[in-house]
C-alpha cells in the first residue's frame, strides 16, 4: 500500500520549483488548473521561480502532497481573498493540484482535501469556498462527495476545446477548531 502524506511548504527548493513548473506547463493539467480566456492563454507556458513561490507563501498556506517519497502535488488555502463569491469573513479559498499522473484516481485528492479541511479548521476558519470548471467532472464529483454545495456559476470563465465554460463556485461550512485541541 502506498503512503500518502502532506508536508507544510515553507521554503522553496530547486526540486519543488521544477515540479511546480512541470505541473503548470503540463498540457493535460492546464485546462483544469487555471482559467484561460483564449486559445493563446491555454497555450502559454512559463517557469515557476523561487520568487514566484516565495510570493505565494506570503499569501497562501501551501502543503506538498507526497506518495511515498515522490512529490506528486500541492494544495493550498488563502483566507478571505478578494475573488471569493461570498464575502464572508473567515472564509478559506482552496486549490489542489495532483500534478503527477500516478497520483490520480487513487483517492489521493480525497485524503488531501480532508487534511486541508482540518488545517483550515485549526486556522479558525468556518467556511471554505472553491471554484471548479464545469468540465472537470472528477473534481466536481469529489467535492460533492465531501459535501461541498454549489452556490453559483460564473459564465464564460475559461476557454477549453474551442469554447468558453462556466466556473462552478462551491462552499462548505466547517467548525473552526483551536490549535490546542
Amino acid at each position: 500500500m502506498s503512503n500518502v502524506h502532506f508536508v507544510s511548504f515553507v521554503e522553496p527548493t530547486p526540486e519543488i520549483a521544477e515540479a511546480f513548473t512541470r505541473w503548470e506547463n503540463d498540457p493535460t493539467l492546464i485546462p483544469f488548473s487555471r482559467p484561460n480566456q483564449s486559445k493563446e492563454d491555454l497555450e502559454k507556458r512559463g517557469v515557476v521561480t523561487f520568487d514566484d513561490l516565495a510570493q505565494r507563501l506570503k499569501h497562501q498556506q501551501i502543503y506538498l502532497i507526497y506518495l511515498d517519497t515522490q512529490l506528486i502535488g500541492e494544495m493550498s488555502y488563502q483566507v478571505d481573498p478578494p475573488y471569493l463569491f461570498k464575502k464572508v469573513g473567515g472564509s478559506a479559498w482552496i486549490g489542489i493540484t495532483i500534478g503527477e499522473a500516478n497520483g490520480r484516481g487513487k483517492g489521493v485528492g480525497y485524503q488531501a482535501l480532508q487534511h486541508l479541511e482540518q488545517q483550515i479548521q485549526l486556522h479558525g476558519c468556518g467556511r471554505i469556498e472553491l471554484g471548479v470548471f464545469e468540465f472537470n467532472m472528477p473534481a466536481l464529483a469529489l467535492y460533492q462527495r465531501l459535501n461541498y454545495r454549489e452556490i453559483t456559476r460564473i459564465a464564460d470563465f475559461t476557454y477549453w476545446e474551442g469554447r468558453m465554460w462556466q466556473d462552478i463556485r462551491m462552499e462548505k461550512y466547517v467548525n473552526p477548531l483551536s490549535a490546542s485541541r
